[in-house]
């Protein structure tokens, strides 16, 4: 059987498609090239389904929620911040699997930030 090799894109719908992009850039260090593609460090990827009527992602028209592994996540929060970006108050431990806490981005997408434990 055929399978999936990982995470070949994710795509978003913008209002404004490069000042998007140029958040996801300066804000979280996203470097992707002219044409998306971006050069990501080895690690897990999580796949996962939630029920419909889950809180996690933020609005209920939200269907999605992109996640991104950081190395220190209080760094990248405070980081965040110093920029003005809207970041949920509240993180979340899980042990075994690490510490977790959002942003919403000028689109009103809500991510998730990832610190592996």
């Amino acid at each position: 059987m055929e399978r999936v090799l990982g995470i070949g894109g994710y795509f978003m719908r913008a209002a404004d498609p490069a000042a998007l992009s140029a958040w996801y850039r300066d804000c979280l260090g996203l470097d992707a090239d002219e044409h998306g593609m971006w050069r990501q460090d080895a690690g897990v990827t999580v796949f996962a389904t939630f029920e419909s009527g889950t809180e996690h992602f933020g609005s209920r028209a939200q269907r999605t929620m992109l996640n991104f592994r950081v190395r220190d996540l209080d760094a990248m929060l405070a980081q965040l911040r110093a920029k003005g970006a809207d970041v949920a108050e509240e993180t979340q431990d899980m042990e075994g699997v690490g510490r977790f806490g959002w942003v919403t981005d000028p689109e009103g997408n809500r991510v998730e930030l990832w610190q592996p434990a």
